[in-house]
């Protein structure tokens, strides 16, 4: 079987990675894919636009792909996986209508609504003037998000009125987030722990990822500009057996028998960030697709194929699957660029010392290869993985692995899963 993964970034390299260690895959190609795909060993890149959907089927076709596994929201949200299964191509990923849960906060907001989903208040609004009148008579601090996709930089937490009004004019006035920033949702702010919540889902069927915890802010202790992600660890000791449970009976199967009811039934990684205090919860936002850099202390942790649990769900069979895991810790560290989540600089060159650590996995994102260069293309640069026996030693391993790249620049953050270590 050949796969195909769509996707550049740190995930994709972790999904398409992990699909190369089945043993029924001949070869994984990544669609445009980064230097680190492009140098892994059964992978291959093809250059092809993820928005060129008659390209991407007329690749499918020519090379026999078995199994699409798409990555990023985009794709999803413009409808790739309604279009690749009409031409009758196995694809893993939610359909454009289900896709609506990460592509509009609105819609997410009053889904929850709809369907007793536990959330904080808010209000959602497609103007300045009327966002701007609202923030006048309400506590703080409040949260402003961004409707649309803003690759997990459109949240805005505001300690007071003139914060709410920076935010507004940056998102409306300004163009921040560009079409994502067309409509807003102002809601109220919750205190807690945050943690991550991923499952395979088909249809009512559901089989629960390896639990995880990221850090989204750009700095120490978790203050500064939220980011795409800084790094994360699995499991996440927060999520108990308790905790689970109520995650899949409160969040996970009414959102599946929502969308069931709405004509939508889901296909994919379904992804809950939920605020957890005081034993209770409360969904902060879904994402229709796994997180990043979630995907790579996950998988390195995952011990049964990803191949055939795309598979089985695609075919209706999730109920009859078995995953396995190691019972070892996973750290995943984010290296950025210089400036990142703001303007930051590309195209510096990368040093990597070599390292034969199987617990150790340095995952490629912002990465090119150029005259046999590997060059920095993005902010979040690469994710140093390890795992270890618990989270302490998963730790120490992952920023190991950061002492071993090198690039003008290149920072992290020092203290990535600390909420983890009692």
């Amino acid at each position: 079987m050949q796969v195909l993964v769509i996707g550049s970034g740190g995930r994709e390299h972790a999904l398409a990675w992990k699909s190369a260690q089945d043993e029924s895959v001949i070869k994984v190609f990544v669609c445009p894919g980064n230097a680190g795909t492009a140098l892994e060993q059964k992978l291959s890149n093809i250059s092809i636009n993820a928005n060129d959907f008659q390209a991407i089927e007329d690749f499918c076709i020519k090379e026999t792909i078995g199994l699409v596994i798409i990555g990023p929201e985009q794709p999803l949200v413009n409808g790739l996986t309604d279009y690749l299964q009409s031409k009758n191509i196995k694809t893993f990923g939610p359909s454009q209508a289900a896709a609506q849960l990460e592509g509009s906060k609105t819609f997410s907001k009053d889904f929850f609504v709809k369907y007793g989903i536990p959330t904080a208040a808010y209000a959602s609004f497609d103007n300045y003037s009327a966002a701007r009148q609202y923030i006048e008579d309400i506590d703080y601090p409040t949260v402003v998000k961004a409707d649309g996709l803003a690759a997990g930089k459109g949240v805005i937490i505001c300690d007071t009125n003139q914060d709410a009004v920076e935010a507004l004019e940056s998102i409306f006035k300004d163009q921040a987030f560009g079409e994502a920033g067309s409509r807003v949702v102002i809601e109220d702010f919750l205190e807690g722990e945050e943690a991550s919540f991923i499952a395979v889902v088909s249809k009512d069927k559901i089989v629960s990822l390896a639990t995880s915890q990221d850090h989204k802010a750009v700095g120490e202790g978790d203050v500064g500009l939220n980011t795409g992600g800084m790094g994360a660890y699995s499991p996440a000791p927060i999520i108990d057996e308790r905790m689970h449970q109520k995650i899949l009976n409160e969040v996970m199967k009414p959102t599946m028998d929502g969308l069931i009811a709405e004509g939508s039934p889901y296909l994919g990684f379904l992804y809950a960030g939920v605020m957890i205090s005081k034993g209770e919860l409360k969904v902060l936002e879904f994402n229709c697709r796994f997180g990043d850099p979630e995907t790579q202390p996950i998988l390195l942790r995952l011990k049964s194929s990803l191949v055939q649990l795309c598979l089985a769900a695609i075919d209706d069979q999730l109920d009859s699957y078995e995953i396995k895991w190691t019972v070892k810790h996973a750290c995943g560290v984010v290296i950025a660029s210089a400036g990142y989540p703001e303007s930051y600089a590309s195209n510096h060159k990368v040093t990597i010392k070599p390292s034969s650590d199987e617990d150790m996995k340095l995952f490629h994102a912002g990465t090119k290869l150029y005259d046999q260069k590997i060059l920095t293309s993005g902010g979040r640069v690469f994710c140093a993985t390890a795992l270890g026996d618990d989270l302490k030693a998963a730790q120490e391993k992952a920023y190991n692995l950061v002492d071993t790249v090198s690039f003008e620049g290149a920072f992290c953050r020092k203290d990535i899963g600390f909420k983890g270590i009692q």
